[in-house]
């Protein structure tokens, strides 16, 4: 019977613990197309999953790791076949289904997407679920209006992955990019990403006004609480702002008065569960418009027997852009 290495988290009385483990694939959750497994990636959500400090993990043991990329071994689903270079991103993979970093993996067909053509699967790693969702928060701005020519646009937690990417395609299409960050040391890598000006988070962490003055058209905000609601009550006239994460918090301690007296938009960003039509769409874009020596720039490579340690590295805002782990 057939054996994979796995970092794996067990539950006990003390609470949860990761390490890394043989796995037998008999235990292998249901899927019609089983991966073996190449790269996989570093979030925020897979650092609380190492962890144990939120709640992520639904189900134990468990396989944490919400991203993958690698080749189908076996497939009765009708879109895929053995050879085929796939990638997945979310769908509860790493929380309530068994996730990436193993050797092998066995999910839903309908999960999967292809791997874009000129991505490698390290380069799509790099990438991972911070950038996916980053080009999410910058199509929904430009859905909603928000072009380069209403104005400067903020990122908050810039120096993390989801502004790190967001931050480098926002500049590649031509938006003056305002980087929110608390690490000053990194205004220079943040530059080099297409930043044309780095204010310390600092300036937004604190109790917001329910209006004050307006610096941005829109923004992009992995960080929510204070922050977010700083960054609304900044907002111009008219203006978005796309929210995709909690690293402050979950709470959004604002008023009204930037939606009512300002006409401000607050975009929700979801990438676990996004219909598989915008996905195609945000990684085509993907392969198309990021610069790839600035992705280079942004990501550092670890082996799996080092993806839990850099679990705790992420949540003590120790990981500058983007991780790829790689697996096989």
């Amino acid at each position: 019977m057939a054996t994979f290495k796995a970092v794996v988290v067990t539950k006990g009385e003390a609470g949860t613990t990761a390490a890394l483990s043989t796995f037998d694939d008999a235990d292998l959750m249901d899927g019609d197309v089983t991966v073996r497994v190449s790269h996989s990636t570093l979030n925020y959500k897979d650092g609380l999953a190492l962890t144990g400090k939120a709640p992520v993990v639904r189900r134990f043991p468990m396989i944490p790791g919400i991203d993958f990329a690698g080749i189908v071994e076996t497939s009765s689903h009708s879109d895929f076949k053995p050879g085929d270079a796939v990638l997945l991103n979310g769908w509860g993979t790493g929380e309530t289904h068994l996730g990436a970093y193993a050797e092998r993996t066995r999910v839903k067909g309908d999960w999967l997407v292809p791997l874009p053509a000129g991505l490698s699967a390290a380069e799509a790693m790099a990438i991972g679920t911070a950038g996916y969702t980053a080009m999410l928060c910058v199509m929904a701005l430009q859905r909603h209006g928000i072009g380069p020519e209403r104005g400067p646009v903020v990122v908050t937690g810039a120096s993390g992955g989801v502004g790190s990417v967001a931050t480098a395609l926002l500049a590649k299409r031509g938006y003056q990019v305002i980087a929110s960050t608390g690490r000053s040391q990194e205004a220079d890598y943040l530059k080099g990403l297409g930043a044309v000006e780095i204010i310390s988070r600092d300036e937004l962490s604190g109790p917001a006004k329910p209006l004050a003055k307006e610096r941005w058209a829109g923004g992009v905000d992995s960080v929510g609480s204070h922050t977010l609601a700083n960054v609304l009550s900044m907002t111009r006239y008219g203006g978005a702002v796309a929210a995709c994460g909690l690293a402050q918090g979950m709470d959004l301690p604002t008023t009204v008065a930037p939606f009512i007296l300002r006409g401000v938009s607050l975009l929700g960003i979801d990438s676990v569960m996004a219909p598989k039509a915008l996905r195609l769409d945000a990684w085509a874009q993907l392969a198309r418009d990021l610069d790839r020596d600035k992705l280079a720039a942004m990501t550092t490579t670890i082996p799996l027997e080092a993806v839990i340690e850099a679990g705790e590295a992420i949540l003590s805002g120790r990981v500058r852009g983007r991780v790829v782990v790689t697996i096989d």
